[in-house]
């Protein structure tokens, strides 16, 4: 299968559906560097890196086999970044008691455009994440861990069914080929059954 076509679609009715697919350095950079580089995305800890930077990330990100990295389009547009990743293969995992089946998420949703806000957005954009996550994945629980000071995604994840953690500082990371700074973090989490029911039914 060929990196730019969906790993996954998901039709929401009322919204459209909404694909994903591997991020490519190459071809989405401008797109993710712009948005990283907001003032809205200061939590995403890269405002402030040069296009060169980002892109030399994901490139690194992309020969990994635990953290994956995909770009989310509606109509061909994309509108969100999505991050997995394998807690035990990240600082988190120090952090709680990872349990077979956990798998890790961040997420990045793409400025609004000169239409303004998008209501349900955000809500419709989650709910094909989750999808992917718990179903196409097949895992049994997610985890995220956004900053604590990051109140409107803390929000936006209570929304959606996760279950407030505690609170915990993620250790800096300081390696050769990655440096992240110490993290004081909201862990959360929405297991699958919570999030559909029916599958179990």
């Amino acid at each position: 299968m060929s990196e730019h076509h969906p790993v996954f679609e998901h039709a929401l009715p009322g919204f459209g559906t909404v694909r994903l697919r591997p991020l490519d350095p190459a071809r989405d950079t401008d797109a993710v560097h712009t948005w990283v580089s907001e003032e809205r995305a200061v939590f995403w800890g890269m405002t402030g890196l040069t296009h060169a930077q980002v892109a030399e990330i994901y490139a690194h990100m992309a020969t990994l086999d635990t953290h994956h990295a995909y770009l989310a389009e509606k109509d061909g547009e994309p509108v969100a970044l999505l991050q997995t990743y394998e807690p035990e293969a990240d600082r988190v995992s120090e952090c709680y008691g990872v349990r077979p089946g956990d798998i890790g998420i961040h997420v990045l949703l793409a400025p609004a455009g000169p239409e303004g806000p998008r209501p349900g957005w955000s809500q419709a954009l989650l709910t094909a994440f989750t999808a992917y996550t718990l179903r196409g994945l097949d895992r049994h629980r997610i985890v995220v861990d956004p900053d604590v000071r990051n109140e409107k995604a803390i929000a936006r994840f209570e929304r959606q069914g996760f279950a407030l953690g505690p609170a915990v500082v993620l250790p800096e990371i300081d390696l050769p080929d990655v440096h992240l700074p110490e993290k004081h973090a909201q862990l959360a989490f929405l297991t699958r059954q919570v999030a559909f029911p029916d599958d179990d039914a």
